[in-house]
């Protein structure tokens, strides 16, 4: 595999969320060091790949509704990775034209590539800031210059929250986020999923995988219960189904194939603020 140039901020001798995400989709913006973490997962996980496909595909079917049933022309898509197909602002824009999109990650790989692939134009843009710090990253010049907290928008919280670990308070930092939201906006938010079954079987893979995430010095990670991810959500209308595995939320035809292991250790949900 062909390995873009890295510029001399990006470290390549330890992995990136955003390079290893990237090459779980399959994508050719990362380096070996990355593409371990997947290797250490699939071990423990043969489907790994799905956790980041299907959180694609989720994320393309959330775009087209906030865009065509909600009406939402504003999109502040916060630790967005690096560019790959069905970016947030190509979704929207086949429905709504004018859809403004603000894009938000601080690794430098992100930084590096993201930025002249995403500002196609001047309703899309990509702000350098760190999502633990929604103070700072809401109050970023270019994050006010071009989404308008006065009028509805979508906080999408795609894949990110569960690399967040509990000594930063995710929670606290999503009720902060929540807070600043004007009435009518929407969070769309995915989150590594322990479901704590009676027989054991997916909590314990569930662990066994976050562990692989450690071993192979990704640093995060982390696989959390219904009632953690759930609470991310407080102060919201759940809209329907709530917060589901991410194939039952509102699928684009019938299933045709099994469901996988992994597809049970991700859920994600859609809350609108009243």
């Amino acid at each position: 595999m062909s390995e873009t140039p890295p510029s001399p901020e990006i470290d390549t001798s330890v992995p990136s969320v955003a390079r290893a995400y990237d090459y779980f989709l399959g994508g050719k913006d990362n380096f070996e060091v990355d593409r371990a973490v997947l290797r250490q997962a699939m071990e423990v996980l043969p489907e790994a790949r799905l956790l980041a496909i299907e959180n694609r595909h989720w994320l393309t079917r959330v775009i087209r509704f906030l865009t065509r049933e909600a009406g939402i022309t504003q999109f502040l898509d916060v630790g967005s990775g690096l560019p790959t197909r069905e970016n947030t602002h190509q979704v929207a824009r086949r429905i709504e034209r004018e859809t403004s999109v603000v894009y938000v990650d601080n690794d430098p790989a992100c930084l590096a590539y993201g930025r002249a692939l995403l500002e196609e134009n001047g309703l899309t843009h990509f702000v350098s800031a760190d999502l633990t710090k929604p103070d700072e990253l809401l109050s970023n010049p270019a994050v006010r210059q071009h989404i308008d907290f006065d009028t509805p928008l979508a906080l999408i919280q795609c894949g990110t929250i569960h690399h967040v670990p509990n000594e930063l308070r995710p929670h606290e930092i999503m009720r902060t986020y929540i807070e600043a939201l004007p009435s009518g906006s929407y969070l769309a938010l995915t989150h590594f999923f322990n479901p704590q079954d009676e027989n054991g079987y997916y909590a314990d893979l569930a662990r066994r995988t976050e562990q692989s995430f450690h071993d192979a010095n990704l640093g995060s990670g982390f696989w959390r219960t219904r009632e953690e991810i759930q609470s991310y959500f407080d102060g919201l209308e759940m809209v329907e189904p709530g917060l589901v595995y991410l194939h039952d939320w509102w699928p684009d035809g019938p299933r045709l194939r099994p469901v996988t292991d992994a597809e049970h250790l991700i859920v994600g949900g859609v809350g609108r603020k009243p």
